[in-house]
């Protein structure tokens, strides 16, 4: 993830928005298509018991009512009836209604293999109804059945044979399966079934809707998310950074920012320009310090230099220009060894040091004879002490001409 830690602020708030987005629409997704199949599985359920009720009780009317209509209109036979009510209801639907039994009269009208299984589950159980989704020819559908049972109208045609009218004795002969129930016994069942298609079709639509009402909702809080952040964290930060780059080019520490907040941002700006102040008080400190050390070295009556272990010169004061009789802007940057006529003694006192952490001439005073640029030599009395400044030490030598100061 190194990538991701290399990129903007504003950068990794939007790929946090945009994943937090395609989560957020994700798992919206998938929770409303489960709550809407089993939204339109119910609903699937409840209009495919109405209709089968309708033709349960279609039937049950017209065996009650009918006496001998039957022989001269086949049509009003209750089985009949029933049957061409659920074709006129379900005409034009996504609804598959029809009767079937394990009796069956038609070889058109056989049960298939889901249904058989049902019908002979509710000759050994009393169930009210089922219903489920199962998969036939790699096609998902929507299965329901309501069981039907003989009642005393029903025995009318089809109990004894000897008792049946002659019509249906003419249509069915002594021995048919027609015949011989008995009153509660399973006839059949109403069987409804429904491609999922169909339901996931609207699934589908609904879906469509629900998440561009979802989509445009959240969108809405993410952007005022994003509003908000960039306000009230992003741009104050941005704001310190730029201050802090601007401090460091060109070294002013004057610069404060504006605080609007007692946040954490408001505490971050409220630190920056505490860190401002106290960086400027400093710096005006060393600043008149170095003035008064520099009044103080200038004042000086010996010559007084600070040079690097290399013998590289970085400060010198006027007794200084005068016994090496060069001005300081040509001796910073000499090397202070080319002044003595024992350099390489020196030299090597510092070498010591810096290998053993001491050495002769370090903290001593030590007579020394420096031949100044135009070939004079001075007597001088050297002592030689050591600082450190950023890990680097640093050599002040105070040179007394004849021992004086």
């Amino acid at each position: 993830m190194s990538w991701f830690a290399n990129l903007k602020i504003t950068t990794k708030f939007t790929v946090i928005l945009c994943v937090m987005f395609v989560t957020l629409m994700g798992v919206n997704a998938v929770d409303d298509y489960l709550r809407q199949e089993s939204l339109i599985v119910k609903d699937a359920t409840d209009n495919a018991r109405i209709l089968a009720r309708q033709i349960v009780e279609t039937r049950e009317y017209m065996s009650s009512v009918v006496r001998g209509e039957p022989e001269a209109n086949y049509n009003l036979v209750p089985q009949v009836v029933a049957t061409q009510v659920a074709k006129r209801i379900t005409t034009g639907s996504k609804y598959y209604v029809r009767q079937v039994s394990l009796r069956y009269r038609n070889p058109a009208n056989r049960p298939d293999a889901y249904e058989t299984a049902m019908l002979q589950r509710f000759g050994r159980e009393k169930a009210a109804e089922q219903w489920e989704v199962v998969t036939i020819g790699g096609k998902r559908v929507f299965r329901y059945l309501l069981p039907m049972t003989a009642d005393a109208s029903c025995l009318g045609c089809h109990g004894r044979y000897e008792e049946a009218p002659a019509f249906v004795q003419a249509r069915f002969p002594k021995g048919h399966p027609s015949y011989g129930y008995r009153i509660g016994q399973l006839i059949g069942a109403v069987s409804v079934s429904i491609p999922m298609a169909e339901l996931y079709r609207q699934i589908g639509i609904n879906l469509k809707l629900d998440l561009a009402v979802v989509s445009g909702v959240v969108l809405l809080i993410l952007a005022a998310m994003s509003f908000m952040v960039h306000r009230s964290i992003i741009r104050p930060v941005r704001s310190v950074a730029t201050s802090i780059g601007n401090v460091a080019a060109t070294g002013n520490f004057s610069e404060r920012l504006g605080k609007s907040s007692d946040d954490e941002v408001g505490e971050l700006v409220g630190a920056f320009n505490e860190l401002m102040e106290e960086l400027d008080r400093t710096t005006r400190q060393r600043q008149e310090s170095e003035d008064r050390y520099r009044n103080v070295l200038e004042m000086a009556q010996s010559a007084i230099v600070t040079f690097l272990a290399d013998g590289k010169l970085i400060i010198a004061n006027r007794k200084a220009e005068d016994l090496f009789g060069l001005p300081k802007g040509e001796l910073l940057g000499v090397s202070i060894y080319t002044f003595f006529e024992e350099g390489d003694a020196v030299k090597g006192a510092i070498e010591t040091y810096l290998r053993e952490g001491a050495a002769a001439m370090i903290g001593e005073a030590t007579p020394q004879r420096i031949r100044s640029i135009r070939g004079n030599v001075t007597a001088v009395e050297m002592a030689l002490s050591v600082s450190r400044s950023d890990h680097n030490p640093l050599f002040t030598a105070i040179l007394r001409e004849n021992g004086r100061y």
